[in-house]
């Protein structure tokens, strides 16, 4: 009654793993109180032994984990909120690791350069889609905003898919 039925079996055969000296941990499951309510679970089970180590029982330590798992779900929920505004603003928006190879590439920068994201992932912005006269005072200013040090307005002159030159406004900052 506690442990809802699509839970039981699972649950059952960590208690028996412990009773067979097989410890589990960190197994979650749902758990509901007398009230109803469901409760995340992190169990964790231990072989209980006598003084002469015979096997006597299961100690089993369970933790509340409820609120850790909302906490995740709305996480989750804002990346994916974020990566939509990203992806779908009207602002042309990359980013760039720490080696300089591209990791965000959304619809508008791919709209104005003409390379889509699969392209352009993992590339060296700087090596591959600026010209030899601005590399230098491009990876200059992506680098201080690796560092933390923003810039803004600065103009980002790019190649296009065409091989045209297209000056994107660029502010930059750490993420």
């Amino acid at each position: 009654r506690f442990i809802t039925p699509e839970y039981q079996d699972s649950v059952g055969e960590v208690l028996h793993k412990a009773l067979q000296g097989e410890e589990t941990a960190n197994f979650e499951f749902p758990l509901y109180t007398k009230d109803g309510e469901r409760v995340e679970v992190l169990l964790n089970a231990t072989t209980r032994r006598s003084a002469t180590g015979a096997i006597v029982g299961v100690v089993g330590v369970g933790q509340n984990i409820t609120e850790l798992k909302r906490g995740q779900a709305e996480l989750t929920r804002v990346a994916n909120d974020l990566q939509l505004l990203i992806e779908t603003a009207n602002a042309p928006i990359f980013g760039i690791n720490a080696e300089g190879r591209v990791n965000e590439w959304n619809r508008k920068m791919a709209a104005i350069t003409g390379f889509s994201k699969d392209e352009v992932f993992g590339k060296d912005l700087v090596d591959e889609y600026i010209s030899d006269e601005f590399r230098e005072s491009v990876r200059q200013v992506l680098d201080d905003a690796l560092h933390g040090q923003q810039t803004d307005n600065y103009q980002l002159p790019l190649f296009t898919k065409d091989g045209d030159r297209v000056e994107v406004l660029l502010n930059a900052t750490t993420r």
